[in-house]
Formats: C-alpha cells, structure tokens, sequence
C-alpha cells in the first residue's frame, strides 16, 4: 500500500469522527499511541511492536489530513537525502 492510499483509508475510516474530536484531541491519541509504542519498544514484543507502528501512523496520517497535508508529498522532503546536507547518509555534525 502506498502513503497516499494509506491516508486515504484512514480518512474513510476515521476522519469523521477525529475531526469531531479536533486536532487538539487527536493530537493527544497521537501521543498516547507514542507513548504505548515506546513500551512495545523496551518490551521488545514483535507483534505488539509493528501494531504501535501502526497506530502511530494512523493517528498521524489524520492528523495530516485533518491539516490538509498530503504525506506522500511531503515525505519528498528526504528524496535527495539529509534535508540539511543533501548527502545519504547524512554528513551533518
């Protein structure tokens, strides 16, 4: 599945109800879902792990279409490398 096709279904599943809640509200899920993804993380529960990574994913890919941010383009920040320095892998100090 492709970023955008990603978004996409996120917002049909759930767009409605997280722009109801507000990105203020989303945006505390999103931590949450952080927070549980960091205790998959020192856990080291594969499954548990990949399910975090997920739901990170979702609740930031609503966010981003609640923002009017399309991920796929914005993710071309990175195309030609370190933002910063341009190389791969990232020269920067």
């Amino acid at each position: 599945m492709q970023i955008e096709e990603f978004q996409r279904l996120i917002e049909r599943i759930y767009y409605e109800k997280d722009s109801a809640r507000g990105l203020e509200g989303s945006f505390r899920w999103f931590v949450e879902e952080v927070g549980e993804l960091a205790r998959a993380m020192r856990e080291g529960n594969g499954e548990e792990l990949s399910d975090e990574f997920a739901d990170v994913f979702a609740w930031l890919s609503t966010m981003a279409s609640m923002c009017g941010v399309e991920l796929e383009g914005a993710v071309r920040k990175y195309a030609a490398g370190c933002p910063k320095c341009g190389r791969t892998p990232c020269g920067c100090e």
